[in-house]
């Protein structure tokens, strides 16, 4: 018999069980849950007829289309799914809206021996539990620093040293500036960064803090949600104060033996914002491979805008600590201590 769950119930599920998204590919491809795998009931053509149909001539003339399609791939949709869990033969399925394409679907495996389960409500009722969940309070603490200052790096090593901690870059494939996209992985859609950070938020203990790095709304193509991003603003911010001389060699070690092309575009995206005269020797030293004139320069604008979102926060949200040196591990632990201190001052 197959069984409906909550979304909660579903997810707890999911931790241990294969989830199996029976909608399109290019549904799946757009958005999905992560760690699901597709198996849709209909490609995408066929899915297009199917509403086409159903808007056309009602919905049982589209249920006979759609059981032409799907009959021949009966047996192979039982063989995929047996092989996610051939030892347990327990599976999670949802479609859409939680219909007739994961209840089919569920139907048929269930014929077939297999214990499934269903999503109440499918994909769309995951997506709003995704964006209502980012209104929840937490206790945020932002890791602000101007370009350079390694807070990626720091932001692991609190991990390393117990903290909780969420990596938006990491998860957008962007470090956040015009050089941010070289050497990572091609950025998901929206919709589907939401999801990943979603499955991060959802795993932390909600009454410890959670540091997160200070980022613009956009993290290159992908938005933090509003609700998150209000959370942010109004969050306590540790702004970790790194001499320009030792930002500059961190982005040298970063950047040496990148394709001088991809440098160059994202020079050239700056221009306007970095000056013509400053491109132009940003452009020369490039060009002569020097890495450390191009870090120079183009600080000169990115600590400017820093400095200048900084400025809108609430003066009294935002404290500085000074770092000497480029080590991570010094540095998470300094802040564990401030942040210790600091919370203990204001309980």
């Amino acid at each position: 018999m197959v069984k409906k769950l909550s979304i909660d119930d579903f997810l707890a599920k999911a931790r241990t069980l294969p989830v199996i998204d029976v909608r399109s590919p290019g549904e799946y491809e757009h958005a999905h849950i992560p760690g699901a795998v597709s198996i849709p009931l209909f490609d995408n053509d066929e899915r297009a007829l199917v509403g086409t149909k159903y808007k056309q001539a009602g919905k049982d003339s589209a249920v006979l289309l759609g059981l032409g399609f799907v009959g021949p791939k009966l047996a192979d949709f039982v063989k995929q799914s047996r092989r996610l869990n051939p030892q347990q033969k327990e599976v999670l399925v949802h479609c859409w809206r939680g219909g007739m394409r994961s209840g089919s679907f569920a139907w048929l495996l269930d014929t077939a021996g297999l214990t499934v389960s269903t999503l109440v409500g499918g994909y769309k009722a995951y997506r709003n539990a995704v964006l209502e969940a980012f209104a929840q309070p937490r206790q945020l603490i932002i890791l602000g620093g101007k370009t350079g200052s390694g807070k990626t790096d720091v932001l692991h090593e609190l991990a390393r040293q117990g903290e909780q901690i969420i990596d938006l870059e990491g998860l957008a494939h962007h470090k956040g500036s015009s050089y941010g996209a070289i050497g990572q992985k091609a950025q998901p859609k929206n919709e589907q960064f939401e999801n990943l950070l979603y499955q991060d938020w959802r795993q932390l203990d909600p009454n410890r803090r959670i540091w997160l790095e200070d980022e613009s709304r956009n993290v290159g193509s992908c938005f933090i949600p509003m609700s998150l991003w209000q959370q942010m603003r109004a969050a306590p911010v540790a702004f970790v104060d790194v001499p320009k001389s030792v930002r500059i060699q961190r982005l040298v070690q970063e950047y040496t033996g990148i394709d001088h092309t991809l440098l160059v575009e994202a020079t050239e995206r700056i221009r306007r914002r970095l000056g013509g005269k400053a491109t132009q020797e940003a452009l020369h030293a490039l060009a002569q491979h020097d890495y450390a004139t191009v870090a120079d320069l183009t600080l000169s604008y990115y600590d400017k805008a820093y400095l200048h979102g900084l400025s809108q926060r609430d003066p009294v949200t935002v404290s500085q600590i000074d770092i000497a040196v480029d080590d991570p591990a010094q540095t998470a632990h300094q802040l564990i201590d401030w942040a210790n201190k600091s919370l203990s001052e204001n309980d």
